[in-house]
């Protein structure tokens, strides 16, 4: 387990900002992720939704869950008062079914707006040109609070141009200045440069 390294590589590489690890558990048993919660780790990140409600039924409860994965509308009702923080909010639809879910559980829903940051038609998240206009329509929904954006770059390809534009499009909305969640294992290191407050990463510290 390489937790400790990795650690002490992402806050080396912010220097003197600060980066939030969110160690990426899907895939890893509850002894895995009780290990890294041992020294120290209470940020953990989950793709699907079932996958973190069990996990978080019989880990501690300080734990805070992040939900990284695609939020279908049908699961929302069942993971927003358990996840600190929703990567994935990607659709008005998704929104407005959260809103209705948080207003009925009087609960104030924290998320990320994913950004479609690899240009492809087909992924999850918000276009670019779209972003703030869809922040705009968000923010009046008052059970929603937009925490900063999500993105990621396509695999097997530099991803520096697409951290770039990611941040710029981050400093130019109205969430500038809060979170900016990019990089995994692979390409932390290149988000970190391009201005990411925080990484996901999972692989390479189990490993």
């Amino acid at each position: 387990m390489q937790y400790a390294a990795i650690k002490e590589q992402v806050q080396t590489l912010a220097k003197d900002k600060p980066v939030t690890l969110v160690c990426v558990s899907k895939y890893r048993t509850v002894e895995e992720i009780r290990a890294v919660y041992a020294q120290g780790q209470r940020d953990f990140g989950e793709n699907k939704v079932q996958d973190l409600i069990a996990k978080a039924a019989v880990l501690p409860q300080d734990i805070r869950w992040h939900l990284l994965g695609h939020l279908q509308t049908n699961k929302v009702k069942a993971v927003i008062d358990k996840t600190t923080l929703i990567h994935s909010l990607d659709s008005l639809h998704l929104a407005q079914e959260i809103q209705k879910q948080a207003e009925r559980k009087n609960l104030i829903v924290k998320c990320l707006v994913q950004v479609n940051s690899t240009g492809i038609p087909d992924r999850y998240g918000v276009d670019y040109k779209d972003v703030n206009g869809f922040i705009t329509a968000v923010s009046d929904m008052p059970n929603i609070e937009l925490c900063g954006m999500m993105g990621m770059a396509p695999q097997g390809e530099d991803p520096t141009p697409y951290f770039e534009a990611l941040h710029r499009a981050y400093t130019e909305s109205p969430l500038n200045g809060k979170i900016l969640s990019m990089g995994m294992s692979g390409d932390f290191k290149q988000a970190i440069a391009c201005g990411s407050t925080m990484v996901r990463i999972g692989r390479i510290i189990f490993e």
